[in-house]
């Protein structure tokens, strides 16, 4: 079906672009076919560096089962922190007061210029030499103190591009039916802007589970990532250890990503069924006027 942006490919285009996947296709397995050729001869392929994952049960329940539930739950405390904080950050960079929006405004640029390793490492310097909290534990405040505040800042403006994608046409109608600034922010324009915003916060959400394998190179945080010298100590199998590891991350951001679709969905059609992603604003402010109208016509 031919549109505005596309025509629909005739034969010698539907010709071409079998013979472009199949190169592709040609390509992608030779190369993978040259990647396993060097494994094996460096003997990354032995059945000994591989069945450990499948008949050793400690390999699992002593370091990669715990070094997933520490980066989940670093990565999910984080996630509980930033999402709040950052949408509140966003609000308020979105502020009609010169006196919120501008110290919001450099409080969100400063933490997003700044590597959320640089974060991190301030963290545990502050949490070593300031507080009195255990050294168990600073890897784990640091880790989150530092993809929180990064994180938060980047949430910050997602929100407020989501808020700003939304038409003129919902903040007007909402101020016709005498709605004040944060009843519109709050019923109307937030609620609209999720379903626009859920894609990005998602691949933020991916980025912050990801990032807290830093914590583990550098702060000693026994996350699933820094398992990998542990375990290749005890099996020598430093190579099959990082592709388990790869596919667990995989996995797990998988479900967080297919999870996070499934919701964007079931709000599409809640939105459509109920009307609010189109005119929960416009329909009040119709509404309004036309019962005006009708009395003063009267």
């Amino acid at each position: 079906m031919s549109s505005v942006l596309y025509d629909t490919p005739g034969p010698r285009a539907k010709a071409r672009n079998w013979i472009y996947t199949g190169v592709f296709l040609v390509l992608a397995g030779l190369g993978l076919w040259w990647v396993l050729a060097v494994m094996a001869d460096k003997g990354q392929l032995d059945a000994a560096k591989w069945t450990p994952f499948v008949t050793d049960g400690k390999i699992w329940t002593t370091f990669l089962i715990p070094g997933l539930l520490e980066t989940l739950k670093a990565g999910v405390i984080a996630m509980v922190i930033a999402l709040p904080l950052g949408a509140l950050l966003g609000i308020g960079r979105l502020s009609d007061h010169a006196w919120v929006r501008v110290p919001v405004g450099a409080v969100v640029e400063f933490f997003r210029a700044i590597p959320v390793l640089m974060l991190m490492l301030f963290g545990f310097a502050l949490y070593s030499q300031f507080t009195d909290i255990a050294s168990d534990f600073r890897p784990l405040y640091a880790v989150v103190t530092g993809l929180v505040l990064y994180n938060a800042a980047v949430i910050a403006e997602i929100v407020r591009a989501g808020v700003l994608s939304l038409p003129r046409g919902q903040t007007d109608a909402a101020k016709a039916i005498g709605m004040r600034k944060g009843q519109t922010m709050v019923h109307v324009l937030i609620p609209q802007a999720v379903t626009v915003m859920l894609p990005a916060l998602v691949s933020q959400l991916v980025v912050i589970l990801k990032d807290t394998a830093l914590g583990g190179s550098l702060l000693g945080l026994n996350e699933l990532l820094s398992m990998n010298r542990q375990i290749s100590a005890n099996y020598s199998n430093t190579i099959a250890t990082l592709v388990v590891i790869a596919v667990l991350y995989i996995v797990v951001n998988f479900a967080l990503t297919s999870f996070a679709s499934w919701l964007e969905g079931r709000l599409r059609r809640s939105n459509k069924s109920t009307g609010t992603a189109s005119g929960t604003a416009t329909e009040a402010a119709k509404a309004d006027s036309m019962a005006t109208g009708g009395n003063s016509g009267g």
